[in-house]
């Protein structure tokens, strides 16, 4: 197949897109990415790149067209609106001159914003090619619990533009099944709608790259963005219940908008001693830090969008073998109950992740090693990435089956 992918964000800027995109060059399809000018997650443009230049690369046989942007700089609500709105805008309008090549699909990358679909239906009318569009953050609900937005004004309009997206793509593929009856809410059918999940980043330990040195003895390790929606106050809650198990460690490896003040938190707990900020590394290196720790930490906070997605973490945790431990609601804690690899309280519980934590302490090394074998067996059985990429393979094939109405504004 030819296949048009497009996303806001592309390697070099690390992401889930770059492996599928990989996934699907390796099984013999030609595929050209649409992207921006890479500047996720400093705010600016990464060292090579600008307004305008490069505007085409060669990455290992794909061929990538760079749109202009206004970086997201330091990531306030207007700066950030502008950068999404700069993308959607500036491809659109590029669309017509760099993509009218017969595409057989036109993939859609949607972690975040809804507005990347907008080129994508450009060149849908451009080249005729079905649109499969994958959401794994559901807007106007995500922005309302992660960005902070209260207008209702601007709410309803965010839900009419998602309505119209959703019912001009030819299929909508969601990564929680959770996610379904909200976008059936939203106009599309149940023909048109699939499941499809993310899987881990990454399959083999690398343990060439340099590590940390860690601590000796018990070791939560949590991984990944240190935001609001993680909800470090929970966690350091929980720390300070445990603070007496002078072996008894949290890691933290990550970066991201919370670190400043979780760092001063920890020094005003007095947390020192247990709670470790280790600081970012690269993807290949993570499995090797997972096989480090006793139980890897997963937390949201208590909100009805959070309750219906499932973090990409979980794919990494139970791909690495490790024994799970979390403050979840909803699906993500159906996923580690139904896993059978670990224990998991509500959001926003501090007391029941501190027991938690608590009870996988004290098993055996070999309790917590059934714990693991079981992660990776249920890791195996819902989102091994061969049979997922199988499972888009047939969908992107088939993706012109059902039609889906002419671009219209009603």
């Amino acid at each position: 197949m030819n296949l048009l992918v497009v996303t806001q964000y592309y390697r070099p800027e690390i992401f889930r897109i770059n492996d599928l995109v990989a996934a699907l060059r390796d099984r013999g399809h030609a595929v050209t990415v649409l992207t921006g000018q890479p500047n996720y997650l400093g705010g600016q443009h990464y060292p090579g790149y600008g307004w305008v230049r490069p505007w085409r690369e060669d990455d290992d046989g794909v061929r990538v067209l760079r749109c202009p942007l206004v970086p997201r700089g330091r990531g306030g609500g207007l700066r950030l609106a502008i950068n999404y709105l700069s993308f959607a805008l500036i491809a659109s309008v590029l669309v017509p001159f760099r993509c009218r090549e017969r595409f057989d699909a036109i993939f859609v990358y949607e972690p975040s914003p809804i507005t990347v679909a907008l080129p994508a239906l450009v060149a849908k009318a451009v080249t005729g090619a079905p649109v499969v569009l994958w959401v794994l953050d559901l807007w106007p609900d995500s922005v309302a619990a992660a960005g902070g937005v209260r207008s209702a004004r601007v709410l309803a309009a965010i839900d009419r533009l998602v309505r119209f997206i959703y019912r001009h793509c030819d299929r909508v593929l969601v990564q929680s099944r959770a996610f379904i009856p909200r976008v059936q809410c939203q106009g599309v059918s149940d023909a048109q709608i699939g499941y499809f999940p993310s899987w881990a980043d990454f399959v083999e330990p690398s343990a060439v790259l340099p590590l940390p040195a860690l601590p000796a003895g018990f070791k939560v390790m949590f991984t990944g963005n240190i935001g609001v929606a993680q909800d470090f106050g929970t966690i350091l809650n929980a720390a300070e219940r445990l603070a007496t198990h002078p072996d008894l460690h949290w890691i933290i490896v990550g970066d991201g908008r919370q670190a400043d003040w979780v760092r001063a938190e920890v020094s005003r707990r007095g947390l020192e001693r247990c709670f470790h900020l280790v600081g970012s590394f690269p993807l290949e290196a993570v499995p090797a830090l997972l096989a480090q720790a006793d139980a890897a930490l997963v937390t949201l906070k208590s909100n009805p969008i959070f309750a219906l997605t499932i973090p990409a973490k979980i794919q990494t945790y139970l791909s690495c073998g490790c024994a799970l431990v979390g403050a979840l609601d909803g699906e993500p804690a159906r996923v580690v109950t139904e896993s059978g690899a670990g224990r998991v309280g509500p959001a926003e519980d501090a007391r029941a992740l501190a027991d938690n934590v608590a009870a996988l302490y004290r098993m055996s090394p070999a309790e917590r090693s059934a714990l693991g074998a079981a992660a990776r067996e249920y890791y195996e059985h819902e989102f091994e990435r061969g049979h997922l990429m199988d499972r888009l393979e047939s969908i992107l094939a088939g993706a012109g089956v059902i039609q889906s109405p002419a671009l219209s504004t009603s």
